[in-house]
């Protein structure tokens, strides 16, 4: 018997291994099946992934106004300034932008349902894989939830009292943000919504290229820069920088007024109805319209209308 070992047969080619991102049109099926996926879930743990996500949003909150706070000049009630900085406007938004960028990031590495993001969930809609009445109920359920996530977020940071650090700085721009925000018009807040939430979802649409969760951070923090940095409004994390200025305006000590050397009265926007008629109402449609309809309709329309037909 030939005991000889058999001669070697052709070799096969070695197996292709890549890194390379995923492309968009693969992507677009990824957002869409994700889409599938979060309206399939229970409504208890998407309340719950909800106010996770709000407490996220505000996580990221917290942290733009302690940075953007070093800007702010502070006196006292002499006149004599005791806080001041001196970086230019636009790198201090730079700043707050990259900073910021930890709210998404928490959102989409640790898992959580946010409003905003939820306007992709349309990519699904839009191909006829997920009832209107589904995405609506999961809309209402995600915004309820990041809402209260937000708001209870800013009712704690009141009591720590974090607002009085600086000098009083962080409470200032605490209440310069909220005064602003709530300073705007109808039009102006509907269309820097739309800004807002286009790039928010152009975040989250190019996170289905990534593989890592380093690919993730890296992909999110760029979009959510931009739109921090030009002054775009976010519905959820309006619902914390609103409502802490307004915790402040009513509830600030003396001694934080006299380190500021400013009075409640000197931020008259400021008001609970100008909060929910004046910004959230307008920011949410803008949102809406941003995620829903200039990123979520259009990269249905160009990479999944042709199978949904």
């Amino acid at each position: 018997m030939d005991e000889r070992p058999p001669e070697p047969g052709p070799v096969d080619s070695p197996q292709l291994v890549t890194f390379d991102a995923i492309l968009p049109a693969a992507m677009a099926a990824r957002a869409e099946a994700s889409g599938i996926k979060r309206i399939s879930t229970d409504p208890l743990t998407l309340l719950v992934l909800s106010v996770l996500a709000g407490v996220f949003i505000a996580f990221g909150a917290v942290f733009a106004t302690t940075v953007a706070a070093g800007t702010v000049a502070v006196t006292n009630a002499d006149g004599a300034t005791v806080y001041s900085g001196t970086l230019p406007y636009g790198v201090v938004r730079l700043l707050t932008g990259v900073v910021f960028s930890l709210g998404l990031i928490l959102v989409v590495v640790g898992g959580a349902e946010l409003f905003t993001g939820n306007n992709l969930i349309v990519m699904a809609w839009a191909s006829g894989k997920v009832r209107t009445r589904d995405l609506l109920f999961n809309w209402a359920t995600a915004f309820i939830g990041n809402f209260a996530g937000a708001f209870m977020t800013a009712v704690l940071m009141f009591f720590t009292t974090q607002y009085t650090f600086g000098g009083g700085a962080v409470g200032m721009m605490a209440l310069t943000t909220a005064s602003a925000k709530t300073s705007l018009e109808f039009v102006p807040a509907v269309t820097l919504g739309i800004m807002c939430n286009a790039l928010v979802c152009l975040a989250v649409w190019m996170c289905f290229s990534a593989r890592t969760t380093v690919d993730r951070v890296v992909t999110i923090i760029p979009p959510i820069t931009a739109f921090v940095a030009a002054g775009f409004e976010h519905s959820i994390a309006n619902v914390y920088f609103i409502p802490m200025g307004l915790f402040i305006k009513l509830g600030a000590p003396d001694a934080f007024w006299a380190s500021i050397g400013r009075t409640a009265a000197d931020f008259p926007s400021l008001t609970w109805t100008s909060f929910f008629i004046g910004n959230l109402l307008p920011v949410t449609i803008g949102n809406i319209i941003g995620g829903s309809v200039m990123v979520a309709a259009v990269y249905w329309f160009v990479y999944l209308r042709k199978s949904a037909n």
